[in-house]
């Protein structure tokens, strides 16, 4: 087992998140779990997390729009573990409409939560993992962040967002044992994605069934969805010191979308 560090991953308490923050405390980690959701449900799955693993597991539910619960979240973890070494950033929203009726309120919105939010808490964190010589940031950014689709432009510019700000921070923190990496998934089915289907439809004015196979897979050559337990295991690696040379980079697990 690796040397034990400290955690946050957000938007982790359903999908890619949640097996994210499994996957670090299967490798031994101290993880902090943040999202939205039944209060019973978080406290039976964190709680199974821990049981599993033998690792300490807490949650905190901030609101990743929100940069001062953003701050609480921080403090709240260093006054748990006492300190931070690793931050997941993944907390985030999708809406899927024209661009001349995509609502203002959801572009906002989706800007705060996909994107804002990451900057907010790199910035709280950054210094101390600089100061302490090691640390892993790792941006959950999307197929989205390289290429694009239509009718998400607000998800798909937040995405791109989220690759510069990883080659930005990369930069920075290359010469104090931090690396910096953006996950680019292409479709998992998760919650997030089982939204989509009724409003892509909707948009495109075809079935649900349509949406998965001329839409969503169309786009995968292996046909396939991405699992989200493979992407928890890329982010274990990237926090491993095999990957201590790999920083500023955008990683896609995408069935081979991007390679069109």
């Amino acid at each position: 087992m690796s040397e034990q560090r400290i955690a946050i991953v957000t938007g982790s308490t359903s999908g890619i998140g949640l097996a994210i923050a499994r996957a670090l405390a299967e490798a031994g980690h101290a993880v902090m779990v943040n999202g939205l959701g039944d209060p019973a449900a978080i406290e039976a799955e964190r709680a199974a997390i821990e049981s599993a693993t033998g690792q300490p597991v807490a949650f905190h539910g901030a609101d990743m729009s929100d940069p001062a619960q953003i701050a609480d979240l921080v403090s709240a973890t260093e006054a748990r573990f006492g300190q931070i070494d690793i931050v997941v950033n993944n907390a985030g929203i999708q809406t899927v409409a024209p661009i001349e009726e995509f609502p203002v309120d959801r572009y906002n919105l989706i800007m705060a939560i996909n994107m804002s939010a990451a900057w907010h808490l790199c910035r709280a964190t950054f210094g101390g993992m600089k100061r302490r010589g090691w640390g892993r940031v790792i941006n959950v950014s999307s197929a989205h962040g390289l290429v694009a689709s239509p009718y998400k432009s607000a998800y798909v510019m937040a995405k791109h967002a989220i690759v510069g700000l990883t080659k930005a921070l990369a930069l920075e923190g290359a010469e104090h044992g931090v690396t910096v990496n953006a996950i680019c998934p292409g479709y998992v089915l998760t919650p997030l994605v089982e939204k989509q289907i009724p409003e892509t439809a909707a948009a495109r004015g075809i079935t649900g069934d349509a949406v998965i196979r001329d839409v969503l897979l169309a786009a995968q050559p292996t046909k396939a969805f991405v699992q989200p337990e493979q992407l928890g295991a890329l982010a274990v690696f990237l926090c491993s010191d095999a990957a201590s040379q790999m920083t500023g980079t955008a990683l896609p697990v995408d069935g081979g979308w991007t390679a069109h």
